[in-house]
């Protein structure tokens, strides 16, 4: 499982990149839930991003709290997610 929100926004982003890279057909596959993740998550899930293969960039936005717990600003982060067909199982 990956860190997806559920932000609408950052779907259409890496879907768009992913029709960009892989073709229009493929969109249909990508399901931000359980086939696009961060390079140490495909490390955990026991896979490794293949040799020269670049990232879909994406934006989360990440809140900066006070002592009190409040929200006291929101800033943009960069998340770079590789794409299952990106990624080859680990051997062991």
């Amino acid at each position: 499982m990956t860190n997806y929100k559920g932000s609408e926004a950052t779907k259409k982003m890496v879907a768009e990149q992913i029709a960009s890279r892989f073709g229009a057909d493929e969109v249909q596959n990508y399901n931000p839930n359980t086939n696009c993740m961060t390079f140490k998550g495909w490390l955990e899930a026991g896979y490794r991003v293949k040799r020269g293969e670049k990232a879909l960039k994406s934006i989360t936005y990440v809140e900066a709290l006070d002592e009190a717990g409040n929200v006291t600003k929101k800033y943009p982060k960069t998340v770079n997610l590789f794409y299952v067909l990106q990624v080859e199982k680990m051997s062991v």
